[in-house]
């Protein structure tokens, strides 16, 4: 029982060793796309909470944001973690696809209040907001300005 409970133990310290060194890692990488990309699920986690806590919120988007916390813990994925870059795909493209049903149902203000990371990852993920009301009518092809 001891050579079983050291193994254990053993295991766990690596584990927690190596979550501690890419933790280093991410933090040193130089901004731009994979540095937003190394914090994005930690930004979704915190998302989630303070979206979960907001009374704004629909139940629709609350339960789309647990359906995707949910798909993220579990063991259960379509590309197993272990392969290089694109074992989190999946992860970070359920996420995605939720927080976009979310942000459908949840004022944009609501969603970037929320927010922790970058505000120009989520406008990104987001996509544009609406549509103007008024869209500027095209110009005549004879009406060029600066022409008389």
């Amino acid at each position: 029982m001891v050579g079983w409970l050291r193994a254990v133990l053993v295991a766990l310290a690596v584990m927690v060793a190596l979550w501690a060194l890419l933790v280093v890692l991410a933090a040193r990488l130089p901004a731009g796309l994979l540095k937003d990309l190394a914090g994005f699920l930690p930004a979704c986690v915190t998302l989630a909470r303070r979206l979960r806590a907001d009374p704004r919120v629909p139940w629709q988007a609350k339960a789309a944001v647990v359906v995707a916390g949910l798909w993220v813990l579990s063991p259960i994925d379509l590309l197993p973690e272990f392969l290089p870059v694109i074992g989190p795909l999946d992860d970070v493209v359920v996420v995605a696809l939720a927080l976009r049903y979310a942000a459908r149902r949840v004022p944009r203000e609501v969603l970037l209040q929320a927010w922790p990371g970058e505000p120009r990852l989520l406008e990104r993920l987001l996509g544009s907001s609406a549509p103007a009301k008024n869209p500027p009518e095209p110009e005549a092809p004879g009406d060029e300005p600066g022409r008389a």
